[in-house]
């Protein structure tokens, strides 16, 4: 089966499972647990020898426990520095400092790794791949990852969770990293003793997972098929569910592991066996790929009856009721009754809920979210928004995302004329050209009451660069009238090709 037609029949926003090899492809500064270990132990100990004698202990066959090299290796780290104050290692023996003088025991081990992966610098190379995952987020239901680094939460703007934060959380939109995040260093699980712990107390959060498992669509990224965490995954699932009923059926039609193949170009899906110990073969769909953005674009492409994003902002507003939260609830029909393509969901004040998910402002105040996903469910819902004459609104991005709104080109031509009308009638005191924000509103000759303006002039005259412009306008905390003309100003520009 084609990667097209498998994605194509889900019902419901996928959950990303992301492994090392996630990292590993779009980060310059990325390692595997063991180059990580090895990294860390040839810049205290000056050569491989020691990591390698510390290694040879702990081997299992063709293998090694990297559980326990690594509890061996903090024991011998932490040491070196507690013998060095003022060393190679001092920023990392001032960290643990300040906080032992508070009572908080850090390793200094964990804290040296934890600045190894605070670089977050993507490769050049992977832009347009980037650019292709990032547009599928509106149909990703949530993130679950082995990764201490940040890449996740960077790219896709989700909440990140660790430990019990993940109890009881808003599934949609939230990354959950069941081994900790490097900018918790207390949180990294990457010893034997940090596993044992773990597993003593995971078993509230192994409920929390299983419960995703079971009612999305699982997609494995950065994982190859013999890592033991699909297994243990797998294992979870099949010990609590039954392996020959048709719930079981389902959960493993919905599973897909996308594993890398060098210069591959295949889209072809198909069944892998794998043998779980102490179970029976359980079968998964496969995809043997270096075709990532292949994968990323039917996902971004999946149309589903909700975007994620909407989806989030309810279950964030069920959540606050549940909880006991001021917020009044009214049932206007009866549901039993109702076909579930006749019911809506409605959130919103009650003096202006008029059976529309959107009105113009809260569109607005997603513009940039929805144009990086491609978010082509929710620009379609303008055609069911009242949009004033007078009212400033961006239509031209809108349009590359989403061609088939009918009001398009009467939209357009509102916010031309809009724009045109506002330099035309504007004083020519504001004709000052300058080629970025800062120095306008830094410039003593502009009257305050006209830097704004001015700053609209020089957006008209293609004077300022449009990413400067789109970071000032990300900066705004309000999206007020200025902000909207601004973004209005922006969009042309950037749109009107």
């Amino acid at each position: 089966m084609d990667i097209k037609e498998f994605i194509a029949s889900y019902s419901n926003h996928p959950v990303l499972f992301v492994g090392t090899g996630f990292s590993l492809r779009y980060l310059e500064n990325s390692f595997s647990w063991n180059e990580l270990l090895e990294k860390v132990s040839f810049e205290v100990f000056g050569d491989d020898e020691f990591y390698y004698d510390i290694k040879a202990k702990y081997a299992i066959g063709n293998d090694f426990d990297l559980t326990k090299v690594a509890k061996d290796l903090e024991v011998k780290f932490n040491e070196k520095l507690s013998q060095d104050r003022n060393g190679k290692f001092k920023e990392i023996n001032d960290i643990f400092y300040v906080n032992m003088r508070n009572n908080i025991n850090l390793s200094r081990f964990k804290i040296y790794i934890s600045r190894m992966l605070s670089d977050l610098t993507l490769k050049s190379s992977m832009d347009l791949e980037v650019k292709d995952l990032k547009k599928m987020k509106k149909n990703i239901a949530s993130i679950i990852t082995t990764n201490y680094d940040g890449l996740i939460e960077d790219m896709f703007d989700f909440n990140p969770l660790v430990g019990n934060d993940i109890l009881l959380s808003n599934p949609y939109g939230s990354v959950y990293k069941i081994h900790g995040c490097a900018s918790k260093v207390a949180s990294l699980i990457i010893t034997e003793n940090d596993y044992t712990n773990f597993n003593e107390r995971y078993e509230l959060i192994r409920a929390q997972l299983l419960s995703l498992f079971i009612h999305n669509p699982i997609i494995f990224l950065g994982y190859s098929v013999s890592d033991e965490n699909i297994k243990s995954i797998l294992r979870t699932i099949f010990s609590y569910v039954e392996p020959n009923t048709e719930q079981a059926n389902k959960i493993r039609s919905n599973f897909l592991l996308v594993e890398y193949q060098s210069g591959s170009q295949s889209t072809e899906v198909i069944e892998h066996d794998i043998d779980i110990e102490g179970q029976a073969t359980i079968r998964i769909n496969k995809i043997k790929t270096d075709n990532f953005s292949e994968l990323y674009k039917n996902i971004g492409e999946l149309h589903l009856q909700a975007s994620a994003m909407d989806i989030r902002k309810v279950q964030s507003v069920f959540m606050n009721i549940v909880s006991g939260g001021e917020i009044k609830v009214k049932i206007t029909e009866d549901l039993d009754g109702l076909e579930n393509s006749e019911k809506i969901l409605a959130i919103g004040s009650k003096k202006s809920i008029n059976y529309s998910y959107h009105n113009g402002t809260s569109i607005l105040a997603d513009y940039f979210e929805i144009i990086e996903e491609s978010n082509f469910q929710v620009i379609q819902l303008i055609n069911e928004i009242t949009i004033q004459t007078s009212q400033w609104f961006p239509m031209f991005g809108f349009s590359t995302v989403n061609d088939k709104v009918t009001k398009i080109n009467g939209l357009k031509a509102q916010q031309k004329d809009m724009i045109e009308n506002y330099i035309k009638n504007s004083s020519h005191h504001c004709e000052k050209p300058h080629t970025n924000i800062k120095d306008i509103y830094a410039d003593s000759t502009i009257v305050k009451s006209r830097k704004d303006d001015v700053l609209l002039w020089n957006i008209y005259q293609g004077n300022l660069d449009l990413d400067e412009v789109e970071a000032h306008l990300k900066a705004f905390k309000e999206k007020d009238t200025l902000y909207r003309k601004i973004l209005c100003f922006y969009d042309l520009k950037r749109y009107d090709l």
